[in-house]
């Protein structure tokens, strides 16, 4: 059966580089293990092997049977440099991505990195990425320093996305009022999946998928609390007047039109949201190389599901290699 992994990580060797430079508000340290750490402000991520030698991991990738990996940037994203150096990280990502991809397809696809901090220069990007690289779209990160992506500001980015009928995936970053997370790796466990939720919810009400339809929305981690949640959201349609004033059916229906990835290993999770959205629109995702992601555990959760073997094959791999254009 086909896997095409739609969630997963890597930081590019250029990329790495030029954060050791020192030309970036992200400092870089070595782990007793020897692997860089890369600590931005209140978190950072310990860069394993498999975050940043291709060949080792295109190694796992045989061996672990997956087919095709769409890679993408982590946390911190380039949005926390100046606008400048976003532009400019941005741009050599993806460079280096469409030279992962060139070289060793069709084990690797690959979705753009944007420097959100900059909307113009956003737009400019996709573009070039779309265009140029042949990427099929891009991942936003949840919040972009603390602004919303339902955010007008934004809107000439959907706009273009939409023009080009881009698939945009989110995924989390710090939630506003992290402070209240800092302890047990609440943030990555429970803050991640809640910054997720809110910007669906917002997106949704704020009218940006009624607006711009021939998006390809792909929430991570299977939509944090969305198939959960999406009734109270429907209710809120009903109850408020603000919830109507972009939108001219339930939250739900608009939902239910995105796909969400499989990055919560609880079979019975994942049969909810296929109850939620239909097993054409879940895609499996691993969350690799991560401490908390795992591609057996992935494995282990999509064969576990009590779902037809025509929809397991869908979510598997067949979604996404339609989706994706994988061929």
């Amino acid at each position: 059966m086909r896997i095409v992994d739609v969630h997963n990580h890597f930081y590019p060797p250029k990329y790495m580089e030029a954060l050791r430079s020192g030309d970036s508000a992200i400092t870089i340290k070595i782990d007793a293990d020897g692997n860089p750490e890369v600590h931005y402000p209140g978190d950072f991520n310990t860069a394993v092997l498999g975050h940043r030698d291709i060949a080792y991991r295109q190694g796992v990738l045989e061996q672990e049977g997956v087919d095709t990996q769409i890679i993408t940037l982590t946390t911190p994203g380039t949005h926390v440099e100046t606008p400048e150096r976003a532009v400019r990280l941005a741009r050599m990502v993806n460079d280096e991505f469409a030279e992962i991809v060139a070289a060793r397809r069709p084990r690797f696809a690959a979705l753009a990195t944007l420097p959100l901090n900059d909307p113009a220069a956003s737009v400019v990007e996709l573009r070039r990425a779309v265009e140029q690289l042949g990427m099929p779209g891009a991942m936003l990160f949840s919040n972009v320093n603390g602004v919303a992506l339902a955010d007008e500001r934004y809107w000439p980015l959907y706009e273009a996305a939409n023009d080009l009928g881009c698939i945009l995936h989110i995924h989390p970053t710090n939630p506003i009022s992290v402070e209240a997370m800092r302890e047990y790796w609440l943030m990555p466990l429970v803050g991640f999946l809640f910054d997720t939720t809110v910007a669906a919810g917002h997106l949704v009400f704020a009218g940006v998928g009624e607006r711009f339809p021939r998006i390809n929305w792909v929430l991570s981690h299977l939509g944090g609390a969305i198939p959960y949640l999406a009734e109270r959201l429907d209710r809120g349609y009903e109850a408020f007047k603000e919830c109507r004033a972009h939108i001219v059916k339930p939250p739900s229906e608009y939902l239910k039109t995105w796909y969400f990835d499989t990055v919560n290993f609880d079979p019975t999770a994942l049969e909810l949201a296929v109850k939620f959205a239909g097993a054409s629109h879940i895609m499996a995702g691993s969350d690799y190389p991560h401490a908390i992601g795992s591609i057996p555990y992935m494995k282990r959760a999509l064969t576990a599901m009590n779902v037809s073997e025509s929809d397991r094959a869908l979510i598997m791999g067949g979604n996404a290699a339609k989706l994706y254009k994988l061929g």
